[in-house]
This record gives structure tokens, sequence and C-alpha cells, in this order.
């Protein structure tokens, strides 16, 4: 590994946990409210042309040390993985139905893990694949929408608050399309939640934090959860961390509008989170250095934004399915962003994992030999980091004054902003560079790690919306020259001035796109820039060829934390 920048250097000494194979958990069984309607089980013969699917996770422990934290912390920890694995169940309703059926009429062991793993019979990283038998295709909108409800027929429907976050459609018994909340469809496990969560603040000993778990508890019991997120972004001193409720809207492809519940719990570490602090007072000077016209900069990111490391203790839900989280940028309430800014959670042993099992062996495979040695963690480290500062950058509202990006984009949405993050995260590197703020290292690192993680990330496929942004990105990259192939070796090189080309033109079109917030135009951006060539394809195949895994998956809970 290269030398280490100053900053990154102190804080990977001791402070990097990475992550061991153990024996595969099994799936726990299902708690939720047995008069929720769930789908029919398909068929269970598992799809035997490609078996090497079910191997493609890698497992890791979630063993973190929790030795800094009290006794009384160690009970609110426990209270909250309680409450996590409530989201769980609320999340398999969302996607799929009631799971335990469908677990148990899969006698395969790999197939039946390899269906826990996805919350359903779909392939989360192979494009929502049914790999059993008869399970037909991942319905767009999940379960947010009745199956048989076209776009049309939504558009058309005259309900206030229909593309709102936080509520499902259904048909009424005359087969008319009714609106219900969440507080509604999953009452039962919405109250044990918000239950175990004011429980946990009676042991919090930071106020802050109780404060927002009581706060939380009252969202959840209401379906507003603003001023929790606002309690959220003024948090910033507990050594336990907790994100928990309806947060991303990945899973509804049809709209992009209904958000799924997800729950991350978090062990801070301290020094680590103060030294990464320095970065956020650049936010506004260099949204003002954005490759793009002033009206698509005039928004002005909040300044109260923070950068934090974790090392994460439980996941469940949204994030615990497909691809795993390595950072975190919440909240997506674009108000609160405004206002307040957004805080970064760099989750480090995920991240650590992922480098050593994954990136590492793809860059053997794929990267120029000359240039492997610019594959670092700490250039990895950097990349995801300013990702996820980068959320912040550029536009949250259409230029027409017509809503948000996000409202106008639909599906789309999420793809570009993942792809905007990237690219603007490299942006920022090459800034802070420009300043003398990243002194040590070379660009170049982040340019070649940047390249190896396209790949990485490109294997999460089109359900993804992080899958999708790499494809763009890769395709947009290729044509502008900005790395080349060695047809003999099979390997790829960055070209660095066509690099930065690149990363600048990308900039200004997904920015532009996002501001001009013309969906059709999106759509077709998305379709014509999206997929993937045959010769990547292959390129990908000798990955899975070397048994190099897709991602990880975790073996985690109170009886692995010692709890």
């Amino acid at each position: 590994m290269k030398s280490l920048t100053p900053l990154i250097s102190l804080l990977l000494i001791g402070a990097l946990t990475s992550c061991s194979n153990e024996t595969t958990s099994s799936a726990p069984e299902q708690t939720a409210d047995a008069s929720t309607s769930a789908a029919a089980a398909p068929a269970t013969k598992p799809d035997t042309e490609k078996p090497s699917r079910f191997d493609i996770y890698s497992e890791v422990e979630l063993n973190v040390d929790m030795s800094a934290l009290t006794d009384q912390q160690k009970e609110m920890v426990a209270l909250l993985i309680d409450a996590a694995k409530i989201t769980d169940d609320i999340f398999w309703l969302q996607v799929w139905g009631d799971r335990q059926p469908l677990l148990d009429s899969i006698d395969d062991p790999k197939a039946r893990q390899f269906a826990f793993y996805n919350y359903g019979p779909w392939d989360r990283l192979d494009a929502d694949k049914p790999f059993l038998a008869d399970a037909g295709p991942r319905p767009e909108g999940a379960r947010f929408y009745p199956e048989d409800m076209s776009k049309g027929e939504f558009e058309a429907w005259d309900q206030v608050g229909k593309d709102g976050l936080y509520s499902i459609i259904q048909r009424d018994a005359e087969g008319n399309l009714k609106l219900v909340p969440y507080t509604t469809a999953y009452q039962a496990q919405i109250q044990e939640i918000a239950d175990l969560l004011d429980q946990a603040s009676k042991l919090a000993a930071d106020q802050g934090f109780a404060n927002y778990l009581t706060l939380r508890a009252e969202a959840l019991r209401s379906n507003d959860y603003q001023a929790s997120d606002m309690a959220w972004m003024e948090n910033k001193t507990n050594p336990v961390e907790l994100v928990i409720g309806p947060i991303e809207t990945y899973q509804d492809a049809l709209f992009g509008y209904r958000a799924a519940f997800e729950t991350f719990v978090l062990i801070k570490d301290m020094a680590w989170s103060e030294r990464l602090a320095r970065f956020a007072k650049y936010m506004p000077e260099l949204q003002q250095g954005l490759p793009v016209p002033e009206q698509y900069k005039a928004e002005v990111p909040g300044s109260d934004a923070d950068l934090n490391a974790y090392d994460m203790a439980y996941c469940a839900g949204d994030c615990n399915s497909g691809a795993k989280t390595i950072a975190i940028n919440l909240p997506n309430d674009e108000q609160v962003q405004l206002e307040k800014g957004t805080r970064r959670l760099q989750l480090k042993n995920a991240m650590r994992a992922k480098f050593d099992q994954i990136l590492l062996p793809i860059a053997g495979e794929l990267i120029a030999p000359d240039q492997r040695d610019n594959i670092t963690f700490d250039a990895f480290f950097a990349n995801t980091m300013f990702h996820e500062v980068a959320h912040g950058l550029g536009i949250k509202n259409t230029l027409d004054g017509s809503g948000t990006v996000r409202q106008a984009l639909k599906e789309h949405s999420s793809a570009l902003e993942e792809g905007k993050a990237d690219i603007l995260g490299l942006y920022m590197i090459q800034e802070l560079r420009a300043k003398g703020e990243i002194s040590e290292g070379e660009l170049m690192d982040n340019y070649v790690t940047f390249l190896a993680g396209i790949f990485r990330s490109v294997r999460f496929g089109a359900s993804s919306a992080h899958g999708r942004a790499n494809m763009i990105r890769f395709n947009y990259f290729s044509q502008a020259g900005a790395f080349s192939r060695d047809s003999d070796t099979g390997t790829y090189r960055v070209n660095v001035a066509a690099f930065e080309q690149a990363v600048k033109g990308l900039s200004t079109k997904l920015l532009t796109l996002q501001g001009d917030g013309d969906y059709q135009t999106v759509a077709t951006f998305v379709a014509d820039n999206g997929q993937v060539s045959e010769q990547l394809q292959a390129d990908l195949d000798r990955l899975a060829a070397a048994s190099i895994p897709v991602d990880i998956v975790y073996k985690q809970g109170k009886e692995v934390l010692g709890l």
C-alpha cells in the first residue's frame, strides 16, 4: 500500500476491523402480523442452469468491539437490535409477503439461503431475475401497489398524497385504488418498534440521543418524520447510533416514491469522526466551483453537515438486501438537507471487508499490472467518503419550480443521484488536493481505485441504483477514452488526461439533467447508457469464473456481539 494521507494514516492505525468468514446463520422466524396479505409461494425448484449464483456472497461476521460502552449502553444496543429485527419483518412484507411459507417450501438448502439473502425468489444482483422456477418477474412496484395496477391508472387517480413516501396502494372492495398509510398497513409492527425505542431512550446517557429516540418513536406512530430527522442532525456526540424507519425508495422501481424500512445499529469511532469533520466546511465553496451554469448551483448546502466513522453492529431490512451499504448519507428530506445539510456515516468494517475480499481480487484480474499498486484502501475509503459528501452538492429542486428532482425523475432519480455523487466525489478530491488539504499519496490512486470500483459495483446489476449508475459511468468513460483495454491481457488502464475530462463532462451532464427535471430525456439517457456491453459482460464473467464474490452478507446478532 502506498503512503496514506496524514488524516487517514492516523485513522487507519488500529481502527479498521476486517471480517472473517463464518458458518452461515439461519433465517430468523417470521413475526409479521398474520393478517397482512402475503404473496403466493412460487414453485420451489431452483434454476439449476446457474447453481454458482448461490455462492456469490462472502459471509463476514459483525463482531464489533464494544468494550468502551457501559453496561447500560450495551442493554440499549440489545433493544435497538430487537427493533431492527421487526423492521426486517416489515421489509419482507413490502417486497414479498409472509416469508416463512416461502422459505419452508424450498428444499435445497442453498436455494433457501439465497432466498433469505434476497428477501424473495428474485436475484437482486442479477437484474432481479427469478431463481426459483415459476416465480415470475418481480413486480416493479414491489408490494407497494396492486400488482394489476398500471402506471396510467395510478397517474389518472385523483388522490391527494398518492406520491407520498409512507403509504401503500391497495384496492377497496369495489376494486378502486385506496391509500393506506404505513401506520395502518404495519400497525402492530410499528407499535412494537416504537415501544422498544421508548424503552431504549430511557437507557441513553446522552440527552440528545434520548430525544432522537423519543421523536423517532413518535414519527413511526404518526408517519411524520421531519422533526426526528432534524433531531438526528443535531445528535453528534453519542457513541451509539441508530438509523431506523422507512428511508430509501430504491425498492419502488415503478415510480420511486415509496420508502422501504431498514435499520442500522452502529458504534461510533469518536476520534476518527472528529478528524473527518474538517472537510464539511468546504461544501459551499465546492458547490460554487461545480462545472455548470449558476442556476444549477444556486442552492446553498447546509453548513451543519458532518462526517462520522462507525463500525456496523447490526443491519436489517432494505440495507441488508442485495448489495450491502458501506456508507450512509442522510436524511433524504430535501428541506432538512437545505436547512441542516446531511450526515455522512462511513461504515469501516463493511468497507474493509469489501476491499479485501472483492476489490483487490477484481484488480488482480482486470486492472493493468503496472497500475495495481494504485489500488489502495485509503483511496477506496476517500472515494467512498466523498461520494457521500457529494450527495449534498448540486441541486435538489428542479429549475422550473415544479418540485424536487426526486419527484420529477421518479424511478430514475436514484440512479442519477448515485451517479452524481460518485463523479462529484472525485471532483471534490481533485479540488481538495489542489488546495493542499490532501497532500500525500497520489491522485492516480483515487482514479485507478475508482475504475476498479466500477467493476465491483456494476456487478450489482440493473435492479440496483448503484449498479445502473456504474453502467452509465463505465459507458460514458469508455466513449471518452478515460480508460483503455489491452486486448492481449484483457486488463484496463486509466488514461489520466481523458479521465479528468470525463469527470468534468459527466459532472456537467448529470447536474444539468437533474436541474432540468425532464423525465423523458433522463429515461432516454439511462436506456442509452445503462447497458452492459458484450465485452464488459465477458470480463465480468471472468470474475465469476475466478470465484470472486459479488458482495458480502453478515453473520450478526446479539449472540455474535456477546450481548
